[in-house]
């Protein structure tokens, strides 16, 4: 069982910066994707970011150019650039086995993440 704890987020005026940090509690540097999930009041989750062991990373199309996904064996990292509003959200850390996706996936509990205009 991989616990996942999010660290980071909080208030940001729009324009500004944040990151999120998600620390795992087993290794899952090689068999696992991890990744960044974010769910707006009355909105759907959605993908915002995730990578492969090998750091393969994708994007939601409206945060490239502006969000930053990284690794290391147990901390995935999420830099946010240039936020806007509609960036508001709260952020799920996500890792899942790479061939085992539906038995082996984990979630964090979330952190906040709000961009004032």
């Amino acid at each position: 069982q991989v616990q996942l704890v999010e660290s980071g987020g909080g208030l940001v005026q729009s324009g500004g910066s944040l990151s999120v940090s998600c620390l795992a509690s087993d290794s899952v540097f090689r068999y696992y994707v991890m990744g960044w999930y974010r769910q707006a009041p009355g909105k759907q989750r959605e993908l915002v970011a995730e990578i492969t062991s090998g750091g393969n990373a994708i994007y939601l199309d409206s945060v490239k150019g502006r969000f930053t996904i990284s690794r290391d064996n147990v901390t995935v990292y999420l830099q946010m650039n240039s936020l806007n509003p509609e960036d508001t959200a709260v952020y799920y850390c996500n890792a899942y086995h790479d061939k085992f996706r539906r038995e082996l996936n984990y979630w964090g509990q979330g952190t906040q993440v709000t961009v004032s205009s």
